[in-house]
């Protein structure tokens, strides 16, 4: 696990009992509030200078994700992260903006190699002319903005690149993982973890991809997209897969 200190999350749209529960899940995930360790709703209203509602519905969240439990005569105990809702993309961005970065983006690079391709093979196989080119006009975009220097617009038309592809890949399991897909994407940039100039090979992937799934080739989409991520992988200097 890095022992990088965590990036804090700020959203000031949000509602205030979801910000309450962006700081207690830190805090967890921080070593601050120990799992079987367990708080009160008064001291979380204390803490905090909110509502008792507002800790409640903080808290009713961070159970939905399973990262606490309630026990009658106790309070809220925190529970270990390894048991929280992992394909929340909430948590996700939790663990990415936290010490567990490292295992985290590791996780997730595996499970993107394991469906990526599958996508891009679906997508090329099953999506309509309509969706093929607009998907391969995102990916060509991309390309051009990364080769510009543009990387900002690089970076969101690499989240729609793979979103769209996902949600047109014919796999309604597959386009139900886009969320997370983009949450990883978009936490890479923010957390700083995302090359300064796009590597040139991933680059040519995701030309390669693209004019894939534009002429309807199954195998070849599947094969540059695994190449994509296994790069990802290498990026960031993570263990070989």
């Amino acid at each position: 696990m890095s022992e990088e200190a965590p990036l804090e999350i700020s959203n000031s749209k949000e509602p205030l009992h979801v910000s309450v529960a962006d700081s207690l899940a830190h805090e967890i995930l921080d070593g601050q509030w120990l799992p079987g360790y367990s708080k009160k709703l008064e001291d979380i209203q204390a803490q905090f200078d909110i509502s008792r509602t507002v800790a409640r519905e903080a808290t009713r969240l961070l159970s939905s994700l399973r990262c606490v439990q309630f026990q009658r005569g106790t309070g809220v105990i925190a529970c270990a992260p390894d048991l929280w809702d992992d394909m929340s993309t909430r948590v996700i961005a939790w663990k990415l903006y936290s010490p567990y970065r490292e295992d985290e983006l590791r996780a997730l690079t595996e499970l993107r190699l394991a469906i990526e391709p599958a996508a891009a093979a679906g997508c090329a196989q099953r999506a309509s002319i309509q969706e093929r080119t607009h998907i391969s006009a995102t990916g060509i975009e991309m390309v051009k903005a990364a080769k510009e220097g543009k990387i900002a617009q690089f970076h969101q038309l690499d989240i729609q690149f793979h979103t769209l592809m996902l949600k047109h890949s014919g796999n309604p399991l597959f386009a139900d993982l886009s969320g997370m897909v983009e949450t990883v994407l978009r936490g890479r940039v923010e957390i700083n973890m995302f090359p300064q100039k796009p590597d040139e090979k991933a680059l040519k992937s995701h030309e390669q991809v693209a004019h894939a799934i534009l002429m309807g080739e199954p195998q070849a989409a599947s094969e540059a997209m695994k190449a994509i991520v296994s790069e990802v992988n290498s990026a960031l200097g993570l263990a070989a897969l």
